[in-house]
């Protein structure tokens, strides 16, 4: 069967993401759609940076805890390593950690940026599943193994959640930061998910006066404001809506 509308749900351990759109399969029943223009550059520029920050958002959510550790890596005052010196030295940091943490029996998970101050000073933050026993855990073993400036620690809830998190790793480059470098990247063994899907009516997103009708959240759950997106797309001429249910009492 060939759908015209979709609601792919993505579940989450206390949030869930939810995208409705048209599958952009032509000839399917359910394609009424508005006037339709070309996007401009600006606005491709914005897509992909929306998905950017939607992919990475959801392996945060996927593979990291409200306590994991959010850390910035630091060089010692007049340092001015290259990138390549930078990505160097964060691969020596990274192999260690993991030898540390697989003595221990724990699996190392991480997603890093490298980045330049407006004033010139290089660092690197570090996303990092955070473990700990009776003799050492994430903040000693990373304190010690790097030797080249200063190593400071927030948790994920406290440098700013999921969402904070993604738009900071997925930001565009700086004027100041060279164009060969990485936005980001992030350990092989993160975990990553299909959605579900389902196959919903055009009318269930907008009204017959063609307005966005606002979602509903189920018992249990509220509708996060923030991340409602809906409307028509004024590239496709379809109706969309995109939103996250968010677990009641919950903390992030």
């Amino acid at each position: 069967m060939r759908w015209a509308y979709i609601r792919e749900i993505w579940d989450f351990d206390s949030t869930i993401e939810i995208e409705e759109k048209h599958t952009g399969r032509y000839g399917a029943k359910g394609q009424e759609r508005e006037e339709k223009r070309k996007a401009t550059p600006e606005e491709i520029a914005k897509q992909n940076q929306w998905r950017r920050q939607r992919d990475v958002r959801r392996l945060i959510k996927w593979n990291f805890s409200p306590g994991d550790y959010w850390m910035t890596l630091t060089y010692k005052k007049g340092d001015r390593p290259t990138w390549e010196q930078m990505k160097k030295d964060l691969g020596k940091l990274i192999r260690k950690v993991r030898t540390k943490y697989r003595k221990k029996g724990w699996e190392l998970k991480y997603i890093y940026r490298l980045a330049i101050g407006k004033k010139g000073g290089p660092h690197v933050h570090l996303l990092v599943n955070r473990e700990a026993d009776q003799e050492t855990g994430t903040d000693r073993i990373v304190s010690e193994l790097w030797e080249n400036g200063h190593v400071y620690f927030a948790s994920l809830y406290d440098a700013g959640g999921y969402v904070k998190l993604s738009e900071y790793i997925t930001k565009p480059l700086e004027e100041h930061e060279p164009d060969e470098i990485k936005r980001y990247s992030c350990s092989r063994n993160l975990v990553r998910k299909e959605p579900k899907q389902k196959e919903i009516k055009r009318r269930s997103l907008v009204d017959r006066h063609k307005q966005p009708i606002y979602p509903k959240a189920p018992k249990g759950y509220y509708v996060e404001p923030e991340s409602v997106k809906m409307g028509i797309n004024p590239h496709t001429g379809y109706a969309y809506r995109h939103y996250a249910l968010v677990k009641i009492d919950r903390r992030i």
